[in-house]
């Protein structure tokens, strides 16, 4: 029997010839999850789910026929019926997510192996003289052995196919003739940090993703077993049976599993969700990363040094962004530290005693230094137990008795970080253990040297070492994050408590607020009371900064440097925090040396306009200039400044003249729509560049973005070379946010990937400057573009009087509310059911469940066609120009395009249809009859830029993959749509007619939930 959702007639058309690999897994696993059907379900929900499939349209899309069709046939459905044909969607839909992730693994291997293979057969480098200290046995470190030869022809062929690797970039680089003194210079401040956050949009629960890990799993072991097949070596036909009825146990397994999260998650849950990447994936896999950057180097430029193996390093704000979250107080984030601090300890302990079972040298056989033996006998003196425990054991074993230390000073080391966790008092404080990871570094370097001046090495050591020093004892940074108001609304309290001011601080204006700051950061003296005599509210604030110094003090100043003010508008806002800091000695007035970081955080497009003069009016402020400066004896004493930077640590633990500035896509893009919001910040981001150059001042741009287009989201690749080039400078910084977490470091090999095109990326922008962005009348023109857009997208979000009542009754908007899905409520403490208190990432959601993704296109057709209406036949061609050389043009268009081939206009007039009110259809019809016709304009002239028939021509691998889950979605749609109308009357009215009023809204509302669970999956996208 031919699968039901997938035949070979239909992948004729989706798949190019050479993707036999990837049609023969999707017809494995349809085949499977039929079977899995027919024994939970029966035969008539298999042919149930064939009709509803049967009524999309060959391209996916819904048409007004087949809705009416499908409506009928849905409405004669039981809530258990339509619960289990929700399900049933939603787990396809994760089974396809999990083919196409592991055939996009299958890609890079086999990308990465080809690249390395082409420049090792090519004679790019015929004149270059290798370094004699070279080693000529670093292997690769990534080979395809025995991928799929089709799948090779297939990548083989494609245009760009080494984009993004190392192994491309560096002979790119040595052919334009970029200079290697320019790059060692870049190279050696290379930063790129990925931040994990907690937003709500990861609707997948841990439980289910333990599922599909181990599926992922067996189908790897399928691979092998296949591929061993068809060699020589030959395989038993058993093998592959067996490993197919493994997978139809697990996926059974996996259907009566509840899809839904039994209990809104704590905070503690979400780090643990977090960490559980780290543990699976990256903790062992981010060295690789450093191999992989230190090979491909040296096969272009021998002569040049690597970077430090920490170049790419890792922050959260898990458990320490409190912004709208209340949940999250200063003992949540006592605790995320010492939960992450448990995790490295616990790897670290497993890798010691791993060495101590491979490092068997014996003395009778092997030269030992001095220093090794030295430190024996320290360790005696300080861990006498174990001399006497283990010293005839490992009497000519010194690397093994050495470790056994280093093992018990770890245990100790844990022991004490359990008993902070617990907010207890340690005990035995004198045990020998490490105070920090530097400690610990500074053993395993000890073992190292002694093996390498005894002409020995070990890949387990070295690979310890690069752990450590990527990692250390804090595994990631914690970044504190809060709304501005709660700042200037804690100093209001305490200066009305102490009466210090002759009216409300609140009350002043900003040059006021300013002048007062800047008066009582000139001094020592404390404003804040040891006591708090004061609301609730106001107390988390002091204690979140209380909480950062201990968090300092215990862990290091590297654990929690960066303080992120959200919604940041004014130099007071800066400020403020600053003189909190100061309260609790995060910031010594007197020298103007401090161990946090203030970064402002700009959202809106008021706020990213208003950036310029904040920013610069900071840089004018001698105490604020003091601090990037690393103090005052800095900027008075120059000559000592090459002096203090050598020994930052010992007194600026902050980069010196650094300054970081955040930028937030969701509020921007919510605010004022796509295009404009995009062009807004890239605006931002080369004046704040300018501004920085012109103080002398490092920036390092922090990208919020979030998972789907209308929060900043996309390929990260053509993202960052999109950027300003000057903006880059080797250094950025990103959130990864929910579902997005899920999608790049689950596998290893995709999550290294995905880390070496951000790395590549930065390279290439901070190196490779277009100069296009600097054109004044292209800017004038996207300027001009930009405006149209915004003017045309708030006529319909804040002007049109409708759109709000349209937008909750025709949305999941208040069902998504319902998910248990994240610790911090969907909207602002408001609580107002208005947009100006809805956060961005439900707002998206909603968009996306309903097939608009209207916050990802709108206004970009209107000011695409005003635009060419002047000169339609020029301004064509000079739109196309801009795509084809304008990186930042390019990446705007090509990301609307991506968007618009999700849009199903029809799906979405259907949810319109049947949730508005009788009484509001007249009204909602015509903001629908709005959006339609913003909608089709939009993809024209997409298709005309881009010069594409059909959307996404240009990216086939996106277009099959859009393709093979817009057909399903179809009746998702159609069965969520349902069961929201069935929920909505049984919570108004009596309901008559087709609606099953038997069923309780407890069921009902479960079956709503499952669909928005099934959606998501499909879209591989949430907010």
């Amino acid at each position: 029997m031919s699968s039901l959702l997938y035949s070979l007639s239909q992948a004729a058309n989706i798949y190019p010839a050479s993707e036999l690999f990837l049609r023969h897994r999707l017809q494995i696993v349809e085949e499977l999850w039929e079977s899995v059907l027919r024994q939970e379900c029966g035969q008539k929900m298999v042919d149930l789910l064939g009709q509803l499939r049967d009524l999309c349209s060959p391209e996916g899309q819904a048409t007004h026929d087949q809705a009416s069709s499908a409506v009928k046939l849905i409405e004669q459905l039981n809530i258990n019926e339509a619960i289990r044909a929700a399900r049933a969607f939603a787990l396809y839909f994760q089974l396809i997510n999990i083919i196409e992730q592991e055939y996009e693994q299958r890609q890079q291997l086999t990308r990465y192996s080809e690249a390395e293979a082409e420049i090792e057969d090519s004679e790019v480098l015929p004149n270059i003289s290798y370094s004699s200290n070279q080693r000529e046995n670093d292997a690769p470190v990534t080979r395809a052995i025995g991928a799929d030869l089709l799948a090779k022809s297939w990548v083989a062929k494609e245009k760009d196919k080494q984009k993004g690797t190392f192994a491309a970039l560096f002979p790119h680089l040595f052919k334009l003739n970029v200079p290697p003194q320019q790059i060692q210079r870049l190279i050696a401040q290379l930063d790129v940090r990925l931040v994990f956050t907690a937003h709500p949009t990861e609707i997948v629960r841990h439980t289910i993703r333990d599922k599909q890990r181990q599926v992922v799993n067996l189908l790897q072991q399928l691979d092998t077993v296949e591929n061993r097949s068809g060699n020589t070596v030959g395989g038993y036909p058993w093998e592959a049976a067996e490993l197919q009825e493994k997978l139809l146990e697990e996926i059974r397994l996996w259907w009566r599993t509840d899809e839904l999260h039994q209990f809104k998650p704590t905070v503690l849950d979400e780090v643990d969700y977090a960490l559980h990447y780290f543990q699976e994936v990256l903790f062992d896999g981010i060295p690789q990363l450093h191999k992989r950057f230190k090979y491909a180097l040296s096969k272009t430029f021998p002569w040049l040094e690597p970077p430090q193996k920490n170049f790419c390093s890792f922050g959260s704000w898990v458990g320490s962004d409190r912004d709208g979250n209340p949940s999250v107080t200063p003992e949540i984030t006592w605790q995320t530290a010492c939960y992450q601090r448990k995790m490295v300890l616990e790897r670290y302990i497993q890798s010691v005693k791993q060495l101590i079972e491979l490092l068997s040298v014996s003395m009778h056989w092997s030269d030992v230094l001095p220093d090794l033996l030295e430190s024996l006998e320290l360790d005696q003196s300080q861990l006498s137990e174990i001399y006497d425990a283990l010293a005839l054991r490992y009497r000519q074993e010194p690397y093994r008795l050495k470790l056994s230390y280093v093992l018990k000073r770890l245990e100790n080391t844990r022991d004490r970080n359990l008993t902070l966790y617990k907010r207890e008092t340690p005990k035995n404080e004198d045990k020998p253990m490490y105070r920090s990871g530097s400690d610990f570094l500074a053993e395993l370097r000890l073992i190292q040297r002694n093996l390498t001046e005894t002409g020995l090495s070990c890949r387990e050591l070295d690979n310890l070492i690069a752990q450590v020093e990527i990692f250390g004892f804090n595994l990631t940074q914690l970044d504190i994050r809060q709304e501005s108001s709660r700042h200037s609304d804690t100093l209001n309290e305490i200066l009305e408590y102490l009466q210090v001011l002759p009216q409300s601080y609140n009350e002043l204006s900003e040059a006021q607020r300013v002048a007062w700051l800047t008066g009582e950061l000139q001094t020592r003296r404390p404003l804040i009371p040891a006591e708090l005599p004061f609301s609730e509210k106001t107390n988390d604030v002091i204690e979140t900064f209380r909480i950062v110094r201990s968090l300092q003090q215990e862990f290091g100043v590297h654990i929690c440097q960066t303080y992120i003010i959200s919604m940041c508008r004014e130099v007071s806002d800066v400020l403020e925090v600053l003189l909190l800091a100061k309260e609790a000695r995060l910031f010594d007035p007197a020298i103007a040396v401090g161990t946090i970081q203030v970064v402002p955080l700009f959202e809106t497009v008021e706020d990213l306009l208003r950036s310029r003069s904040v920013m610069r009016e900071l840089f004018e402020l001698p105490l604020y200039r003091a601090l990037l400066a690393g103090g005052y004896q800095q900027v008075e004493d120059k000559e000592e400044k090459a002096k203090a930077t050598s020994s930052s640590h010992a007194t600026c633990p902050l980069t010196l003249n650094l300054q970081e500035v955040m930028l937030g896509y969701s509020d921007s893009n919510k605010d004022s729509g796509f295009l404009s919001s995009n062009w807004e910040i890239h605006k931002a981001q080369k004046s704040l560049q300018h501004i920085a150059e012109e103080y002398g001042v490092n920036l390092r741009i922090f990208h919020g973005r979030g998972g789907s287009v209308g929060r900043g989201g996309g390929p990260a690749y053509e993202a960052i070379l999109a950027q300003p080039g000057h903006s880059i400078n080797g250094r950025i910084k990103i959130t990864e946010q929910g579902e997005v977490l899920a999608s790049k470091y689950s596998l290893l090999d995709l999550a290294l990937y995905n880390l070496e095109t951000i790395t590549t990326a930065v390279i290439q922008a901070s190196l490779l400057k277009t100069g296009f962005d600097d054109i004044e009348p292209w800017n004038e023109i996207m300027e001009e573009l930009a405006a149209r857009s915004r003017t045309h997208y708030r006529s319909l979000i804040y002007e049109q009087p409708d759109f709000i009542d349209f937008f909750h009754q025709v949305t999941p908007i208040e069902e998504i509310s319902q998910l248990q899905i994240s610790s911090r409520p969907a909207r602002r403490p408001s609580g107002k059911k208005d947009l100006s208190s809805l956060r961005a990432i439900p707002w998206v959601f909603s968009w996306t469940q309903t097939r608009f993704l209207l916050p990802s296109w709108y206004g970009v057709g209107t000011a695409l066609q005003e635009f060419l209406q002047a000169e339609p036949e020029e301004h064509l061609k000079l739109l196309q120009y801009f795509y084809v050389k304008w990186p930042f043009f390019k990446m705007v268009i090509s990301k609307a395009e991506m968007t618009l081939a999700k849009v199903d206009m029809q799906m979405a007039s259907h949810y319109v249809q049947e949730l508005s009110n009788p009484e509001d259809k007249p009204r909602f019809d015509r903001v629908f009859e709005q959006i339609a016709s913003e909608y089709y304009r939009t993809k024209d002239l997409v298709l005309k830029i881009t010069g594409h028939n059909r959307l996404l021509d240009g990216d086939p691998v996106l277009q099959r993959s859009v393709q093979l889950r817009n057909g399903t979605i179809v009746p998702l749609g159609f069965i969520q749509v349902s069961l929201l109308k069935r929920l909505r009357q049984s919570r108004n009215t009596a309901p008559s007619g087709v609606i099953h009023s038997r069923y309780s809204k407890g069921e009902l509302l479960r079956g709503a939930l499952l669909t928005i669970n099934g959606i998501a999956a499909g879209m591989r996208n949430t907010g």
